[in-house]
Parts: structure tokens; sequence; C-alpha cells
């Protein structure tokens, strides 16, 4: 088609989210210029700002009347827009039954599916494969394997474990406190008897807070450099310089890892937390939804439905080193995280699970940051428990 038989644009949308890395924001651009070659007559523009700051401003934008058209979210994210009333229902679109079971367990929650995901991220231990090596030191698969090795590393003077501010411990509590919950033969119906239950859901937390809590006290994380740690940026930069041997994060932060350091030695496995074996922590995420007061709401469910077909969903998940939402899970191309591919078809614990109507996610970080700066674990169940309540009195 020559310029002058294109259609005029008559279809702006916005498209706002979190993935602001060069590798994503390129994978995201991609797709759009192969929606707008699909549908000449439209023109869609991503914004992207980087971690918790996009949260504010995504608060701020449907506060002012301003919300985007297509918009990502969180758990917490979708708790409250679902309350304003601002999340489309997705429901029809033709890419639903194309989604795993894994994913659909958490998008039809309710009524409606008010989102869709294009990732499922996985959370490991990522661990310098050199630098245990030289130690003499075991991949460690149990709690006891973890803590032994952690104590090797104190003796040589190594602090043992890169932790940041945000979901490095957290999710670490959350894996420990949780496991047996989705181990249960019973998981669906205990995960929704503590998703309305503030009292026992932090209850349920409190061994994983007692496991940070004995880190933190154990000088296996440094508790004043972890509490200045930002997710994704620093906590890279100390694990690339191959002087820890393990680092807490997502394994979608392997692609910048690989990036600062070629020549660095890793794997990414699951979390042992347990006596016996290790947990799998996933998310069903990088959530995508669409503005119910959009005046383009049909434009938009369209381009999330392209967004939502393989071709597409696929090729982004593999940009951030996660795993496909679609039946399946495909893995990710990256080498280094294989022991996460290789835990994916056992049970796993959802971090952020819509099935627990508590902004759990949010609030286990408050809790953490408390425990950074000196708070006991039951300081930190308390405060969990009154975050909680205030989340149900809110909703």
């Amino acid at each position: 088609m020559s310029r002058a038989d294109k259609p005029p644009i008559d279809t702006n949308l916005r498209f706002f989210g979190f993935k602001y890395e060069s590798i994503n924001v390129a994978t995201i651009e991609d797709i759009l210029r192969d929606y707008m070659a699909d549908h000449p007559n439209v023109s869609i523009a991503y914004e992207g700002i980087k971690g918790r700051a996009y949260f504010d401003a995504l608060d701020k934008r449907f506060a002012s009347g301003n919300g985007d058209d297509v918009f990502m979210v969180d758990h917490d994210a979708v708790l409250a827009l679902e309350e304003q009333g601002c999340l489309a229902d997705l429901s029809d679109l033709p890419t639903i039954p194309t989604f795993s079971r894994l994913a659909l367990s958490q998008m039809r929650v309710g009524e409606s599916v008010l989102y869709v995901p294009t990732s499922i991220s996985a959370f490991g231990l990522y661990c310098n494969t050199g630098l245990l090596a030289a130690h003499e030191v075991a991949v460690p698969r149990t709690l006891p394997e973890f803590e032994r090795a952690c104590e090797t590393f104190l003796a040589a003077g190594i602090v043992p474990i890169v932790a940041n501010n945000d979901i490095s411990l957290k999710t670490l509590a959350i894996a420990r406190g949780m496991a047996d919950v989705y181990d249960a033969d019973d998981a669906s119906e205990r995960i929704s008897s503590l998703g309305n239950d503030p009292e026992a859901l932090s209850s349920q937390l409190r061994p994983g807070l007692d496991l940070v809590e004995r880190f933190v006290a154990n000088g296996y994380v440094d508790a004043g450099l972890a509490r200045e740690t930002e997710k994704t940026a620093d906590d890279l930069d100390q694990f690339a310089t191959g002087a820890y041997p393990f680092m807490l994060t997502g394994a979608w932060a392997s692609v910048r890892v690989h990036d600062m350091a070629p020549d660095l030695a890793y794997e990414v496995h699951p979390y042992p937390v347990l006596e016996s074996g290790s947990v799998l922590v996933v998310n069903v995420d990088t959530r995508v939804s669409v503005n119910a007061n959009s005046a383009q709401v049909d434009a938009a469910k369209d381009f999330v439905s392209f967004f939502t077909e393989s071709s597409a969903i696929e090729r982004f998940a593999n940009s951030q080193c996660s795993f496909s939402p679609l039946e399946g899970n495909a893995a990710p191309d990256d080498a280094s995280v294989q022991p996460l591919a290789e835990a994916f078809s056992s049970s796993v614990v959802v971090g952020s699970d819509d099935n627990v109507l508590l902004p759990v996610w949010g609030a286990a970080r408050q809790c953490i940051v408390s425990m950074l700066g000196g708070a006991s674990a039951a300081d930190a169940e308390a405060q969990l428990r009154g975050l909680l309540v205030k989340g149900a009195s809110e909703a």
C-alpha cells in the first residue's frame, strides 16, 4: 500500500507500562508496529516508567481522569482499580481459551476477566557457580544446605546474599510461609479461605518472617545495604562483581546480568527454604488491562487480543526471560534459568495470587523493609496484619 493509499489515522491509543528495559521496550514496539501494519488507521504509543514510581503515576492518571487506554497492572492495582470501576471486562477476547490452567486460575476470579497476563515470572536463587566451586560449596537444594553454605561464606569473610529492598526477602518469606498451602490436596480452598482473613494470612506467613529474621540476624544479608538496594539495579551491580555467592531476585534479571558480566558463570534455582526441598515462586504477571472509561474500548481490546496471540506473547515473554502464560508454559531460552524450568512442572507458590483478595504483595514489602530496619518477625507479623485489615476495609 502506497503512502497515498493509506487510510487516515482515526484511532490513537496510549499504552502505559512498567517495562522500561531496552530489550523489553524493543519487543513491545515491534509488536506495536506489527499491529499498526495490520491496522493502518490505528496509532499506538508506548510509555514506560520504572518500578514503583509507575504505580504512583498510574494512580494519579486515573484520579485525574486521564487513564491510558491500555496499561499494565499488578495484583494490588487490580484490586484498587476494580473497586473504582476502571477495568474493562476482557472475557470475550478470542485468545482467552489459549491460556494455561495456571494463568486461567488467576485471571478468572469473580465474574469477569479484568486483565490478561503476558508472562509468568519466576523468582530464584542466583548462584555464582564459580565462587561456590572455589569454596567447595554445592548449589543448595534444602534450607539446611542453604544455611550451611551461608555459614561457609561468612567464615571466609563474604556476605552471602545480595538482596534488594523490594522482592528478594518478601518472596523468600512467601515461599517459606505458603509452601504447605499450595502443596495441600485442598489448596484452592485453603487459599480462598486465607484470602479473606487478615489474621489467618499473617499467621500463615509467620514462618517466612521468622526465616527472614534469622537470615538478617545471622548476617547472611547486609540489612543496611539491602534497605538501600533497588530492584533490578543496585542488586545486579553487586552480583555482577562476582564477589557474592547468591542473589535473590526475578529470573527476568538474567538478561541484564549476562550483559553486565558476560564472563560470570551462574545458575538460577528455586528457593531452598524447606527442610527437605525447594520452592518455586512464580507470578502470573506483566498483566495488561483496558480502561473501561476509554473512548476507544473496542480498539484497545482488539489490540490486547493481538498482543496475546502466541506469535506476540511468547516473543515478549522470552524477552523478559519469563515463561509463557499460554498453554504449555514455554520456558525462556536462557540456559542459566533452566533449573527453574525443571521445577515449573511440579507444584509452585504464586507470590501474588488473585484468589487472595487482600493487598499482601505490597504489604509484605513494607514489613520486610521494617525488618531490615530492625523490626522482629513478631513486629512484622503485627504490621502485616494491620496493613491487611486496612486493605480489607478499603476494598
